[in-house]
């Protein structure tokens, strides 16, 4: 297998400059507003993004569960995990390391990691008609993602180039889901964005879609960018772009709340 280079990558820069602009409003808001407390602005923000987390707590548990005890069984793991990267963010701590990797692995997939103790898989694995990797070359494109991704300096990218090139990889022998869209949401988090989560079936359906098809494209032609890859940032963006719209309505309203009790 071979990585897609970051001189590949080629997003719409409006589509970025969109979201990046939202969030500027945001703390514009927070910052800025004289008709109300910065703290309650902030507290605003604060709130919204929490209910932003619970809720990727929710969807991430019908994504992975296969019934009612597991969806409920990895709530509980998720929310661990969430509180986990909440309190390496406010000890200003980036997702940048390989050793994060391990660690959110055994955070949000235990039974896994039970049975395959810090370390990646041994066995071959395939995704739908996709052949993953050989287990001998996940170390070295584990690592080659590592610098790939710390050399991306937008972190909308640098988060969505580290989802989809490590669900490719597909280093452990479960869990891999879980774990990366953990650390993609670890990335926006730490730079102030809201986490990114699949809102519904259709949502979901055409996620696994496009990474499939995705796929099947880089494997016939290794290391080009493709109309699916584009369209997988693409729909990343989208997503990050509602949820940041919904912080700064939030935020918004209770100015807008404020200055009508004046």
């Amino acid at each position: 297998m071979e990585l897609l280079p970051i001189s590949e990558i080629n997003v719409d820069p409006s589509k970025v400059q969109e979201v990046e602009q939202i969030m500027k409003s945001t703390f514009r808001l927070i910052t800025f507003s004289r008709e109300h407390l910065a703290d309650d602005l902030l507290n605003t923000y604060l709130s919204s993004t929490t209910n932003l987390q619970e809720l990727l707590s929710i969807k991430n548990a019908q994504m992975e569960a296969q019934n009612e005890q597991e969806a409920k069984d990895y709530v509980v793991t998720l929310n661990q995990t969430l509180l986990f990267v909440a309190n390496e963010i406010e000890h200003q701590v980036d997702f940048n390391k390989e050793l994060q990797l391990f660690q959110l692995f055994r955070s949000i997939s235990p039974e896994s990691h039970a049975n395959h103790p810090n370390r990646y898989r041994d066995k071959l694995v395939q995704i739908g008609a996709y052949l993953c990797p050989d287990p001998a070359e996940i170390p070295s494109l584990v690592s080659e993602l590592f610098y790939n991704m710390n050399a991306i300096k937008n972190p909308i990218i640098r988060a969505i180039y580290f989802h989809h090139e490590l669900i490719r990889i597909h280093p452990f022998i479960d869990g891999n889901g879980r774990t990366t869209r953990i650390a993609k949401n670890w990335i926006l988090m730490y730079n102030l964005y809201p986490p990114i989560f699949i809102r519904d079936d259709n949502e979901k359906s055409s996620y696994i879609n496009t990474l499939s098809k995705s796929f099947t494209l880089l494997e016939k032609n290794p290391a080009k960018w493709n109309s699916e890859l584009s369209l997988f940032f693409d729909q990343e963006i989208d997503r990050l772009r509602f949820n940041s719209l919904l912080v700064y309505k939030s935020v918004q309203k209770l100015g807008e709340t404020r200055m009508k009790n004046n």
